[in-house]
């Protein structure tokens, strides 16, 4: 059976909440962080609401 498929690059930078919402991580936050204070290294951890319109949506992650 042929379908659409998700696109598992995409789909692994976001997290699709219970309730529909999709997360996704602060950018900027990799590497050198030593040089942070210690609250702007935890805010990077802390996601990210992630506006996508349903059309974009539904062709890369379509079984969400």
């Amino acid at each position: 059976m042929k379908g659409m498929k998700t696109n598992k690059s995409f789909s692994k930078r976001l997290k699709v909440t219970k309730n529909g919402k999709i997360i996704a991580r602060k950018a900027g936050f990799n590497h050198f962080n030593a040089k942070q204070s210690r609250t702007s290294q935890l805010s990077g951890r802390k996601g990210q609401n992630f506006v996508i319109k349903n059309k974009p949506r539904s062709h890369l992650l379509p079984f969400s």
